[in-house]
């Protein structure tokens, strides 16, 4: 066998098996706690079901990824449904990751080019934690994926099997999530293309027709207690519209007040998701790009893609998640800066900067979650019945599973709209031996005009003002030349938060307590 052909064989292999390991391995992380709020409520409806009662209870997301984790998970314990929630999304995200890679050879025509995309898709940071996630991203970003590539071959060569599958992975998309409607886009768009290029408007009416009323009819199948308790649903869908579009106010949605959209998924997100270096040369080869004839098929990918960000970039609430089926535009739009490099040790180099952010996003999967080993650091080093001030609003607070220390979680989200509380502060920090913070979320979110209280005490205790000192700062950092604090909130707290102990070297009075938190 000749080395070009042996060459083709195991570099597809190699590809394969970096995928797999980057997907599928510490797919238990957490040390047996489960950090993230949106798996934990996904966990805790799979797990109440039974084949006589199979209502989720719970209609935030639709019901096919909780229905596909009750019938394969082994076991119906807590655990088990995490890990397997974990197990479909890791899965949906290696799926995803080939879809990728059939529509750069569609598109580019190019193994190598192909190969490089993977590569990047590999090693984008964004897609590894959500495969780690036991939530609807991944699933999401495979039914964009798998769209636009049937949508491709559809327009291609219009056989019905493509149809077929679009039909099929329309509805897993539109009964995992609602707002998977916009990832039907490529279908609808290759139907109108097709339609401009033979001017048959009733096939191109009927063909629509049909594929929407067969898609939804197996979405509700998929998905059916959307309709069974429709008064469930629509109270679950008019509450989180309200929280997505900002007219209901609730605390976990703090870092978005004044925040500018688009900009900030382009600051806060993209950067982080993407890693540094893909998003700095990605505008490099979108320049490229745009010097470059269009062709059709590109517009079965930017078209949807820049719907959906205009949508979603608009909306009050900016969490990473909403952009994960986006994560693969920054690595596309690299590809135009590789078709340009003839150099093959200019290509290595930069290949070799683009994936470096993902690979150290991935090593932090081999340490201990941060909070377990802040936990059995507070159990080496602090007091038992030491009083420690915490913070409320954490899925597991920490420390976690340590009851001989006095913890109160107070409730900073509630500092500034009730005047009790400054005084219920007060008195906590003369009794607290120990200020623990958890992560970012409270004095990231609370540090402008809105909370005056929240501001001056986490300003006073950071400046030592309070009588408390650090003592121990603890962050596996994730992010490389970035730091995991400025990001979107939910890009670090629910799996690596910094934590910060601060102790008390100087006792002050309530009274000077109070003081320093109503001056100027």
């Amino acid at each position: 066998m000749q080395f070009n052909q042996v060459k083709k064989i195991l570099f597809p292999l190699f590809l394969l098996i970096i995928t797999l390991i980057t997907r599928f391995c510490f797919l238990n992380w957490g040390n047996g706690y489960f950090f993230n709020p949106d798996e934990n409520n996904m966990a805790t409806s799979v797990a109440q079901m039974n084949f006589k009662n199979l209502n989720p209870n719970f209609f935030a997301y639709g019901q096919f990824p909780l229905f596909l984790t009750f019938l394969t998970t082994p076991l119906h314990n807590f655990s088990t449904i995490i890990l397997t929630l974990r197990f479909w999304s890791a899965t949906f995200s290696c799926l995803s990751i080939y879809c990728f890679y059939l529509i750069s050879k569609i598109i580019f025509k190019s193994r190598k080019i192909s190969y490089l995309f993977i590569l990047l898709l590999i090693f984008t940071p964004g897609l590894i934690q959500s495969a780690h996630f036991g939530t609807t991203e991944s699933i999401l970003t495979f039914v964009f994926s798998a769209n636009i590539l049937l949508s491709l071959k559809y327009f291609q060569h219009q056989k019905k099997k493509y149809l077929l599958f679009l039909i099929l992975i329309s509805a897993v998309g539109l009964a995992s999530k609602i707002t998977a409607i916009f990832f039907v886009l490529p279908t609808y768009l290759c139907f109108f293309l097709l339609f401009l290029k033979d001017k048959k408007i009733s096939k191109f009416i009927l063909t629509s027709l049909i594929f929407t009323i067969i898609f939804l009819l197996l979405a509700i199948i998929f998905s059916p207690f959307n309709l069974i308790k429709f008064s469930d649903f629509k109270s679950s869908m008019i509450y989180e519209t309200a929280v997505a579009t900002g007219k209901l106010r609730v605390f976990y949605t703090r870092q978005f007040e004044n925040s500018l959209p688009y900009i900030f998924q382009l600051k806060n997100i993209f950067p982080y998701a993407n890693g540094i270096f893909i998003f700095i040369f990605s505008f490099i080869g979108f320049f490229f790009f745009i010097k470059t004839k269009l062709k059709k098929e590109l517009l079965l990918i930017f078209v949807p893609a820049i719907i959906y960000f205009l949508y979603a970039g608009q909306l009050f609430v900016k969490w990473t998640r909403f952009m994960s089926p986006l994560f693969f535009i920054g690595p596309f739009f690299c590809l135009y800066l590789f078709k340009k490099i003839n150099n093959k040790i200019l290509t290595i180099i930069l290949l070799l900067l683009m994936i470096s952010p993902g690979i150290y996003f991935f090593k932090k999967y081999f340490s201990p979650d941060v909070r377990i080993y802040a936990s059995n650091l507070v159990k080496s080093n602090i007091p038992s019945n030491s009083f420690i001030l915490s913070e409320s609003g954490n899925v597991v607070n920490f420390p976690v599973s340590y009851p001989s220390l006095q913890v109160d979680n107070f409730n900073f989200y509630e500092l500034d709209s009730d005047k009790n509380n400054l005084n219920k502060l007060a008195d906590a920090l003369t009794s607290a031996d120990y200020i623990f913070i958890p992560s970012r979320r409270v004095f990231k979110n609370q540090n402008n005009e809105n909370y005056p209280l929240s501001q001056k005490y986490y300003r006073n205790l950071f400046s030592q003002n309070l009588g408390f000192s650090e003592i121990i700062k603890i962050s596996n950092q994730k992010d490389l030349f970035l730091n995991s604090e400025n990001a979107e909130e939910t890009w670090s707290v629910f799996d690596q938060p910094t934590i910060r102990i601060y102790k008390k070297v100087n006792n002050l009075s309530p009274d000077d307590y109070q003081e320093l938190l109503l001056s100027n």
